[in-house]
């Protein structure tokens, strides 16, 4: 099995490339819009990237699904859970070859076998992956791709809906969501990888690490947030001490959850932080 972890350090964001060396099959979760350079990393390695997905809809970068979908055809795996706000709604009536997926759902890619687990909180409709190279002869998974979900050190915050999105009184049920979502990790055994979506300087929680991976055993004894065994105790900490989050976190989520084309290029405002600083990007959305 090919793994590799790409970062971007202006969003202090993680998108994965998983590929089966047998079969020169490669799936990419979380790429960002200029899809370039994963293509050219799988090509370099004897990879054709045939699938992509993402752990859910996002907030603070324009997500590459549909340029996948667009430039090279590939198949598109997007969750099919949450309430109807939080739907991948340009999938649903597109000419894109997608698979709409529920909790427990498996696909493959080559002789890889990934599993879709339903864990929101931080948003409704989230998705993780463990990943199992059954091609190496593995009968479980090696790693989980977390998405915001479980961060080296911290768990996705679950105040964007109401903070960010405006959905007055959703602060408290996704926060009760996300611990329900944390049974599901814990019950992982403490060999499995944690592949997170974000690192330190990321605004999808309020105490992430810098180091780029974990495992679940690690996490199960040092990530605070993990250590709750009662709903409330839980509830009252993740909620609390939370970074403001940007107004810019909507428009993001907006913009990917829109038809792209000419007759829809406004004028946008993306903010990509980093630590305590701000960098403000301007212009059409064919910018990005």
């Amino acid at each position: 099995m090919f793994f590799r972890q790409i970062f971007d350090a202006e969003l202090a964001q993680y998108a994965y490339i998983v590929g089966c060396q047998r079969t020169g099959e490669a799936l990419v979760i979380d790429p960002e819009r200029d899809i370039d350079r994963y293509v050219q990393i799988a090509a370099e390695e004897g990879l054709r990237i045939v699938a992509a997905t993402e752990t859910h809809i996002h907030a603070d970068f324009l997500s590459g699904l549909r340029e996948f979908g667009e430039q090279h055809g590939v198949k598109l795996y997007v969750s099919d859970e949450g309430d109807a706000d939080w739907k991948y709604n340009w999938a649903k009536d597109s000419d894109y070859d997608v698979h709409f997926l529920h909790d427990n759902d498996e696909f493959m890619i080559g002789n890889i076998k990934i599993k879709a687990l339903h864990t929101p909180g931080h948003t409704p409709e989230h998705m993780s992956y463990l990943i199992t190279d059954m091609g190496g002869g593995a009968s479980e998974p090696m790693g989980i791709a977390s998405g915001d979900f479980v961060f080296v050190g911290d768990l996705g915050r679950p105040d964007l809906l109401e903070t960010a999105a405006g959905v007055t009184g959703a602060r408290e049920p996704s926060a009760r969501r996300l611990f329900e979502s944390t049974k599901r990790f814990l019950d992982l055994e403490d060999h499995v990888q944690v592949w997170p979506g974000h690192g330190a300087g990321s605004a999808c929680g309020k105490a992430l690490g810098s180091i780029p991976q974990s495992t679940v055993g690690y996490e199960r004894r040092f990530n605070a947030s993990l250590a709750f065994r009662e709903e409330e105790g839980f509830v009252a900490a993740i909620l609390d001490g939370q970074p403001e989050p940007l107004d810019e976190k909507e428009v993001g989520r907006l913009l990917n959850d829109m038809e792209r084309g000419e007759e829809k290029t406004p004028q946008i405002k993306i903010a990509l932080k980093k630590g305590d600083s701000v960098k403000i990007k301007e212009g059409p959305l064919e910018s990005f």
